[in-house]
């Protein structure tokens, strides 16, 4: 008669070495999340830099250094989950109690932006609500007519490059990254096409409120989306001025 033997540690073995295997997959994962957008970065953003198509350099708080507290790191990326960022406003989370003052008297509820570099051809911007998934945003407390003296500021959604779609307005400024200085884009109100030309380009913290600041000498827009591409870190903003 054959003999059969338990052994009763080789369950034991598989369940650990399963554990073992998502624990070291889960350490991975964070680390990739943690250095994804300095990665990203140096992938689609260092370039721009070096040939100075950027206002100013990445600020220093934006590079991860010795003594950078990695918990503090994950606790930012945590942190970013926790909003919706289909939703204009909490693309500045600590400047949301000033998102439902705005200007006085009657605002464009709608009209067109086109980037012919980027082949975003007459995509709509909306001044009534703040739902990217659907359009671009013109942030409340902007200019109420963008064709008239004053800055309007416009928010579109950005994600990877490579998913870079002009009809889809979740990926429509994933390649906004590339526009340089003197580049020129389009917006048509109310039928009239007005050209503006881009004359700064830079990155800023989601807590620098100059991204809302006026100018009332000539007609200004800024587009915004979050960079580095497929992050949220950080706000690209670009500024440009009527030029026709």
């Amino acid at each position: 008669m054959k003999k059969y033997t338990y052994h009763s540690g080789s369950g034991l073995k598989k369940i650990s070495k399963i554990f073992g295997f998502l624990f070291i997959s889960l350490g991975i994962a964070v680390i990739i999340y943690v250095f994804f957008p300095v990665i990203s970065f140096y992938v689609y953003l260092s370039s721009a830099f070096a040939a100075g198509n950027y206002e100013s350099p990445v600020p220093d708080r934006f590079v991860i250094k010795n003594q950078v507290n990695i918990s503090d790191l994950i606790a930012q990326g945590v942190s970013s989950i926790a909003y919706d960022y289909t939703d204009a406003r909490n693309w500045f989370p600590d400047l949301s109690n000033n998102s439902d003052v705005r200007p006085d008297g009657e605002k464009v509820k709608s009209y067109t932006l086109s980037i012919p570099k980027l082949g975003i051809e007459n995509a709509n911007v909306s001044s009534e609500d703040t739902n990217l998934s659907e359009h671009l945003v013109q942030y409340f407390t902007t200019s109420n007519d963008p064709a008239k003296k004053g800055t309007s500021v416009i928010f579109g959604h950005s994600t990877l490059p490579q998913l870079f779609n002009p009809k889809n307005y979740k990926t429509i400024f994933a390649t906004l990254h590339t526009l340089k200085t003197d580049d020129e884009f389009y917006i048509k109100v109310d039928n009239k096409e007005y050209k503006y030309k881009i004359f700064s380009i830079k990155i800023v913290d989601p807590s620098d409120p100059n991204i809302f600041s006026q100018a009332f000498d000539n007609s200004y827009i800024t587009l915004v989306t979050c960079t580095p591409p497929g992050t949220v870190w950080k706000r690209l903003i670009i500024r440009a001025s009527l030029v026709s």
